[in-house]
């Protein structure tokens, strides 16, 4: 990694330039091992680093073994979920509390290896705002390969993001693109088109997938057909949010046009003293003849709503005066205006400022919108929005009963 990259994307302020987000759910054998792997790349890119453990409702004993992790390493922390929410809501609760220049997300299981981190991060340095990865030498069986290219392909047609694995679990963004983006429902299999319908700069790499050593696979059937639905969900998103009428009203006048050319026809046969009434043709006419007018007046009321609902803000996203800067030197190969060389940080004395009070097993609250997590829930060494009076003496990771580390 060359020094004037350093320079740009060097830690501020004591902050971990890296934060990485794992979402877990029953992968307690796996995850000693992942945070090996991640500590070490993580050490080699020399900016500092956090490392946020969504606990997802295991019930394996991972909840424990995080709150392990999180006493022995101030840079882990772990956010716990009542139930089993599912991958989505576990990176939006972690996205809420990211402070690096950079977010990865990569999946407990081992099979996205960690010592690729590097490459993630000259990716982003060289300008890039997501960086997606390629799971070109898959080790899954076949029930699980194919489905997954056939979704690939027309998240690829339908979307004309030219990525060739949307499933891979191993991301790299921008800080910004984070801020920017909402991830609910399935969303989180969707982050590059969103990113892409919002104008930010996608690449993908090849990385390195590995079989899997624990556990068992949580894929089914039902998450393809799962896809497919928020695939319709995200496309009506980004490209039709605004044009409602154009997303109805193109099968809306198909199925009328249908149905009236139908119609035309049993009336032309009904002015040769044929009869009509009993044609099967006669009822398909008026279905699609109807069912089109409706798609269109679904249109309609979606204009009114767009009209009077959605701000002129909704529909565009503009780069700040710095991540515009920040392009321009990234093109030029040029560090920062005023930018100098600066030590890898640790994120210590941060995170020692304030030391968040140990998380209330019952912190975490279900609603019909899915979890909602009590801040003081993270099991973070810090919390800036706490003063040294507040701070509590403990570390918040120990939630059933770690020490720390003397």
């Amino acid at each position: 990694m060359s020094a004037t990259q350093q320079r740009r994307h060097a830690p501020r302020d004591g902050r971990p330039g890296l934060s990485i987000v794992i979402p877990v759910f029953d992968e307690v054998e796996s995850l000693e091992e992942l945070y090996q792997g991640i500590t070490a790349a993580c050490d080699r890119v020399g900016r500092g680093h956090e490392l946020i453990f969504v606990n997802d409702g295991s019930r394996d004993g991972s909840d424990r073994k995080l709150d392990e992790l999180a006493g022995r390493d101030h840079r882990v922390h772990v956010i716990h979920f009542r139930r089993n929410f599912g991958k989505s809501p576990a990176l939006a609760a972690a996205f809420e509390r990211v402070i690096g220049d950079i977010v990865f997300t990569l999946d407990a299981d081992l099979q996205d290896d960690p010592a690729m981190i590097p490459d993630f991060v000259e990716r982003i340095d060289a300008g890039a705002d997501l960086v997606s990865g390629w799971k070109k030498r898959r080790h899954d069986p076949f029930g699980k390969t194919f489905p997954s290219k056939v979704f690939n392909w027309m998240v690829r047609k339908l979307s004309g993001i030219p990525l060739r694995d949307f499933n891979c679990g191993f991301k790299a963004y921008r800080i910004e693109c984070i801020r920017e983006l909402s991830v609910y429902g399935g969303f989180h299999r969707f982050m590059p088109v969103l990113a892409g319908a919002n104008g930010f700069r996608i690449e993908q790499i090849v990385v390195n997938h590995r079989a899997r050593k624990h556990g068992v696979s949580k894929f089914g059937v039902k998450r393809f057909f799962d896809g497919i639905l928020d695939l319709m969900t995200v496309l009506l998103v980004t490209k039709y949010r605004t044009r409602p009428l154009h997303f109805f009203g193109l099968p809306g006048s198909a199925l009328a046009a249908t149905g009236v050319g139908l119609l035309v026809y049993l009336t032309v046969l009904w002015s040769l003293d044929q009869p009509i009434g009993t044609r099967p043709l006669l009822t398909l006419g008026v279905l699609l003849t109807i069912t089109g007018l409706q798609f269109l007046c679904f249109g309609l009321l979606g204009e009114l709503l767009v009209r009077t609902t959605v701000t002129s803000r909704e529909i565009y996203s503009a780069m700040s005066p710095a991540e515009r800067a920040r392009k321009i030197a990234a093109a030029d190969g040029k560090p920062l205006p005023g930018s100098a060389p600066a030590p890898a940080a640790d994120p210590a004395p941060e995170r020692e400022a304030a030391e968040a009070p140990a998380p209330d097993p019952d912190s975490v609250t279900t609603s019909e919108d899915g979890p909602t997590v009590d801040p003081s829930a993270v099991t973070r060494a810090d919390n800036p929005l706490l003063s040294k009076d507040d701070a509590g003496a403990s570390h918040s990771g120990a939630r059933d009963g770690a020490q720390e580390p003397s």
